[in-house]
């Protein structure tokens, strides 16, 4: 199929010039008549050089500086109101684009073809592999459980066993159709929601739409598709265009749980939630605020109940968010090993010292003070994870003895190491500092306090 639609390309960036050059030069590659495609930058006062960088690479793109970060939802309605201004005949297509993605040479071009061969179709998006893991999908586009509040991502965590081993630089530019890989996998299909990591829409029913509504961040894209299909239109996803994008479990939740409480809540109530739902699910995020304080992030407990009462409120948009613990690079944990102060230290089974890149800093460590004791936990009723030589290990039972043991262990240590991805709230009860660890940074934090815990049950509980 000959593709003449032209289309404008949105992409909203802050503070990540070499990836959006990435994408820029991918968008470059693609298969689609370059006459036939303008692009529109919107920056959010980027403050490491990535608007002189896009003016000095690619000086006849469309650019736009906002003066402040207004998020992805300011940004792609900056870019929306753009395109909303130009004549009718301009554009057939907007395709909207994350800054950080891989593109695969073909994404956008299956996307087309789709919405020109069934005009039903108002929206198409890609299917997203995981940058991390690139022969496994991220999501094939997703639903939405009305009664939780949480997406349901199509065909999460499936593997294409044949690109196993492959970088995504080496998937972009080969045949793809997951429809052919996958088991009962047609070469598209009917969600309700596209990710604007790669969102394809007609102009004119984007223009009938309307801007997104003020999320900042998170669930903007997620409303914007749910409203398009009130419409009477149809959102699809491709098994054919495919992107790349770092996939979620690589990132750790801090100030974004504010937004994706806050929005989820305001999402349901617009799309049809009853009132049993809607305090269903507030119930349901004071009980996870209950669990950031029995972990010891009592701060993140905090953004769920702003999220609370600012949906109450009906205030949206951007919020100001300070929290009080800041995190360091890893390599910082070797001025925390090497404090005097801290003589026992006992690491979770969940620490994975290669993927965080602390196994040196330990050894050095342990090489520097003959006084330092560093014990690690084995997994419950499992074998000992050998991760340093000479390790001492703390044998773990399984079942409910491990809350007995947790209390024997408790006051023996000035630190407890834990990992961000899995936190275990037995571990952070054992009357020591808590140094909460992942793949980037470490975060030093106090014991938590009972009298917060009693607090957050009582509030759960009167909801």
């Amino acid at each position: 199929m000959t593709n003449t639609a032209k289309i404008l390309i949105i992409i909203v960036t802050w503070n990540k010039q070499k990836y959006v050059l990435d994408l820029l030069a991918a968008v470059n590659t693609l298969e689609y008549p370059k006459e036939n495609l303008d692009i529109l930058v919107i920056d959010n006062a980027s403050t490491d050089g990535t608007v002189d960088a896009i003016k000095q690479d690619y000086p006849d793109i469309n650019l736009i500086c906002n003066k402040e970060n207004i998020g992805g939802t300011g940004g792609f309605n900056t870019g929306l109101s753009w395109a909303f201004e130009q004549p009718l005949e301009n554009y057939k297509y907007l395709w909207l684009l994350d800054n950080d993605v891989l593109v695969h040479q073909r994404a956008l071009t299956e996307l087309v073809n789709l919405l020109e061969a069934k005009p039903d179709i108002a929206v198409a998006g890609s299917t997203m592999m995981q940058l991390d893991y690139p022969w496994r999908i991220n999501e094939m586009g997703a639903f939405i459980d009305r009664g939780t509040g949480l997406l349901v991502l199509n065909r999460h965590l499936e593997k294409i066993p044949a690109w196993q081993g492959r970088s995504a630089q080496e998937l972009l530019n080969i045949d793809i159709d997951l429809s052919k890989y996958l088991m009962h996998c047609q070469p598209y299909m009917d969600i309700e929601y596209v990710a604007a990591a790669s969102l394809l829409i007609r102009a004119d029913v984007a223009r009938d739409a309307g801007l997104w509504r003020d999320y900042f961040i998170h669930f903007d894209d997620v409303e914007w598709c749910l409203r398009i299909a009130k419409m009477g239109h149809r959102v699809v996803v491709s098994a054919k265009s495919l992107i790349w994008h770092l996939s979620a479990a690589a990132k750790v939740p801090t100030w974004v749980l504010y937004y994706d409480n806050r929005n989820i809540l305001d999402l349901l109530q617009k799309h049809g939630a009853d009132n049993a739902t809607l305090k269903r699910m507030q119930g349901y995020i004071l009980k996870k605020a209950l669990y950031y304080h029995l972990i010891g992030k009592p701060e993140l407990a905090q953004l769920h109940y702003d999220a609370l009462a600012d949906f109450k409120a009906g205030n949206f948009g951007k919020k100001d968010i300070k929290l009080p613990y800041k995190s360091q690079a890893n390599k910082e944990i070797i001025s925390i090993l090497l404090d005097p102060k801290i003589k026992r230290v006992l690491v979770s089974w969940t620490v994975n010292l290669q993927a965080t890149q602390l196994q040196e800093a330990f050894v050095q460590a342990i090489k520097q003070r003959p006084d330092l004791s560093i014990e690690f936990l084995t997994q419950p009723g499992g074998k000992p994870r050998f991760q340093i030589p000479n390790a001492n290990f703390v044998a773990m039972p399984k079942n409910f003895t491990r809350w007995k043991k947790y209390w024997q262990l408790r006051g023996n240590y000035d630190l407890v190491i834990q990992s961000d991805y899995e936190a275990s709230f037995g571990l952070s009860w054992l009357k020591a500092e808590i140094l909460y660890v992942n793949d980037e940074n470490i975060c030093r934090r106090p014991a938590p306090k009972f009298s917060d815990v009693w607090k957050a049950v009582m509030r759960w509980i009167k909801g």
